[in-house]
């Protein structure tokens, strides 16, 4: 690494795999904008950090649409000085929101009918190079040693070495402290733990942004107290499009026109838009939710700091910077949302360690608003596709597949929020199912009925394992019954999802009962061939069995329960269950 100069704009760093040779390919900014059609995805050494240098990819794409149309030109509504960075304004004597709404949108439909970016991306990278140079004067994501030591305190500042952060923490395949070795690492030793190729440190760089756990103590000077935070999409859960191509993905996800009623047209600022660094943060400190998805992509949670040694090894320093609240901030369109009684606001789900095995078709009715009169919350991404769907640009026919990637740490050990998992996972089916407008028939209304059933085919099963757990003695009848539950959903993951593929916008009532009688059938076959893996693995205390006093009833005499009791309890419930009135 003995050049100074690493610009992202023309140096390869971003992996992505290729559509004609199915090959990994490292390349630019520029590259993966110019040939984004002939990419099939992203191909970095997570998914996390796919996600986190996708939603840099939007912030720039949504940056430049939103201010130049797909032939180039600016918009008629917008006005801009000449200076470095440039200031933009609404012209206030040609904005109406009807007109920005409809020009961004013709935009967006001529680019995705193009099938590819236009000019304007590549001509405002080559414009803005130098905020895209990794040892610039404002070097990427990065701030120099004078603004470090500006807002940390004085035993803080780079003099002193504290709030260093090694490169095998913030490489999230490791994310080994100073403190806590990573047992299970694909590096071994701690030297080799922190060597990196520079592409490599830029994208972990990005990554440690957005997915920041709080062990480093080094923070940004406040007159208020606060405690450094994880990453913006540390805590929420993630869902996204994607598509066949990186194009599409970028174009499904590229949203331009916030659908919401109430939302108001923003002038879009990413984080090197700002004047200075120091702008940046001070703008920070006032912990105010971005109003534009731009900044929203590119949000830091660490002011880092990176010094070189003279053999080209980096040293990181790192300060926490206080983040926004995150109440009602429906401004982020990948996440679902849960709704806090206590608090009378929706925040952003998060995956936990105890739900890993819920898969995301178990909470359809969090990414898709089910019925119109609830309550619940749609991922903004949800209802950009809907809106897609309805200006007919997305054919009724269409596969759409909504991706979550959640990258989960350990609630339990709230004091490093460590990484301890990462989640994929993701739900297929067609558009005109997904956003079905059969009053009646609802394919959502259905689906959810189906999937509500099989819940309770699940609860019952559950049930059926506590029963084997008693039989058996285990010493955590509770570990036994959710293992044997898991491993029983799944069984039901790949078949639902198979199953939700084939369903049709265009399916009538009787193609629908159909299919639904098919998925019941399937639950049947699947479920009885659980319990039937079970029966083989008992022994003969499973048949002999153990007596049980009812709950409730201490004064009755206990009962008998064996393996086949439990298995008969679990077939009458089946058999209620099936025969109970659908919808």
């Amino acid at each position: 690494m003995n050049k100074r100069t690493f610009n992202l704009t023309t140096e390869p760093w971003i992996k992505v795999i290729e559509v004609d040779t199915n090959q990994e390919k490292t390349v630019s900014l520029i590259d993966v904008f110019q040939n984004a059609n002939n990419y099939r995805q992203l191909a970095g050494d997570m998914h996390s950090q796919d996600l986190a240098i996708l939603r840099l990819l939007l912030a720039i794409l949504t940056t430049v649409y939103s201010r130049y149309d797909a032939g180039g030109d600016t918009y008629t509504w917008l006005k801009e000085n000449t200076g470095s960075p440039k200031i933009w304004e609404i012209n206030q004597d040609t904005f109406s929101k009807s007109k920005y709404r409809r020009d961004l949108f013709s935009t967006w439909k001529h680019l995705y009918q193009s099938g590819q970016f236009s000019g304007a991306v590549i001509s405002y990278l080559a414009v803005n190079a130098d905020c895209f140079d990794f040892f610039g004067e404002k070097p990427f994501y990065q701030v120099t040693g004078e603004d470090y030591d500006y807002f940390v305190e004085k035993k803080k500042k780079i003099a002193t070495s504290s709030g260093q952060v090694g490169v095998k923490q913030i490489n999230r395949r490791i994310s080994e402290s100073g403190h806590t070795k990573a047992l299970f690492s694909p590096k071994l030793g701690g030297e080799l733990k922190n060597e990196v190729s520079l592409g490599e440190l830029v994208r972990w760089i990005i990554t440690y942004q957005n997915f920041t756990g709080v062990t480093d103590k080094s923070k940004v000077q406040m007159s208020k107290k606060f405690s450094n935070p994880g990453g913006w999409i540390y805590n929420i859960n993630p869902v996204f499009a994607k598509g066949e191509t990186l194009f599409e993905t970028l174009m499904l996800n590229l949203i331009l026109v916030d659908p919401r009623d109430n939302a108001k047209y923003t002038l879009q600022k990413p984080v090197w838009e700002y004047k200075s660094v120091r702008d940046y943060i001070e703008q920070r400190k006032l912990q105010i939710l971005p109003d534009n998805l731009a900044e929203l992509y590119t949000v830091w949670s660490r002011m880092l700091h990176i010094q070189w040694s003279e053999e080209d090894t980096p040293t990181i320093f790192s300060a926490g910077i206080p983040m926004f609240q995150n109440d009602n901030a429906f401004i982020e369109p990948m996440t679902t949302w849960s709704w806090s009684k206590k608090d009378k606001v929706y925040k952003p789900a998060v995956r936990r360690l105890d739900t890993l095995d819920v898969m995301m078709w178990r909470n359809f009715g969090k990414y898709v608003n089910v019925n119109s009169e609830s309550d619940n919350q749609e991922p903004g991404i949800v209802r950009w596709l809907n809106w897609l769907k309805d200006e007919e640009i997305i054919p009724d026919e269409k596969p759409l597949i909504l991706n979550s990637v959640a990258l989960v740490y350990d609630q339990g050990k709230s004091s490093s929020q460590l990484p301890a998992i990462e989640v994929v996972d993701n739900m297929q089916m067609q558009a005109d199912v997904l956003f079905d407008s059969e009053v009646a028939e609802r394919w959502p209304i259905r689906i959810e009925d189906v999937i509500d059933l099989t819940k309770k085919v699940g609860v019952a099963y559950y049930m059926f394992a506590r029963d084997i757990g008693i039989v058996r003695n285990v010493n955590d009848i509770s570990s036994f019954s959710e293992e044997l539950s898991a491993r029983f959903y799944g069984q039901l993951n790949e078949p639902f999802r198979e199953w939700l593929e084939g369903l049709k916008g265009k399916d009538n009532r009787t193609n629908r009962e159909e299919k639904i009688f098919l998925w019941e059938k399937s639950l049947r076959k699947i479920t009885l061939g659980a319990i039937d893996e079970v029966m083989q693995e008992s022994s003969p205390k499973d048949i002999i069995g153990t007596h049980v006093t009812p709950k409730g009833k201490k004064s009755r005499e206990p009962k008998l329960l064996n393996i086949f009791i439990a298995r008969n309890r679990l077939m009458g419930k089946l058999r209620k269950i099936f025969e109970e009135p659908k919808g």
